[in-house]
């Protein structure tokens, strides 16, 4: 009796709206619906991986220094760039999330990007150890905020590319 009465009365699907700023979901143990799950296949370096499609993806909102830019060589802090990058996704299972775009002027998906073992953004991450810019390009600027608030923890604590004795060549 309490099924049928159930069925009857409580709606099929129950939509409840998401939080607008919520970057890093550190307690939350299941990726919002909107989030995409997918395995990284290869780090390109410290922004762009290759996920399980075999298509290349662009982090969203920040900038780490080049490694494989064939117009110039490594820039300073790349390669550890590309280290941490690898240290953090490589061959991890992880979850999308669209912000405006689909893709960049080269073809690369834009994502922000989520360890699947506790939801913590790849992309913060990167800006708040000094291995990455915070970089807006329009329209795609959700959690922007977010990202220049770790890149000035990051200067204010002289992590990264913001270390007092840095020497680059």
């Amino acid at each position: 009796m309490i099924v049928l009465l159930w069925t009857i009365f409580v709606p099929r699907e129950i939509v409840l709206e998401e939080p607008k700023e919520t970057l890093s979901p550190v307690a939350e143990s299941v990726a919002p619906a909107a989030w995409v799950s997918t395995t990284v296949t290869r780090v390109v370096d410290g922004d762009t991986i290759e996920i399980a499609s075999g298509e290349k993806l662009r982090y969203i909102g920040i900038d780490t220094p080049e490694t494989v830019d064939p117009r110039r060589g490594a820039e300073c802090l790349g390669a550890e760039a590309s280290a941490r990058n690898q240290e953090l996704v490589a061959g991890k299972k992880i979850f999308l999330e669209k912000d405006v775009s689909e893709t960049d002027r080269y073809g690369r998906l834009l994502r922000y990007v989520y360890l699947a073992t506790d939801s913590a953004s790849v992309n913060e991450q990167l800006v708040r150890e000094g291995y990455a810019k915070a970089s807006s390009y329009p329209p795609d600027v959700k959690y922007q905020a977010k990202f220049r608030e770790a890149e000035a923890d990051a200067r204010a604590n002289q992590r990264g590319l913001w270390q007092a004795d840095l020497v680059c060549e």
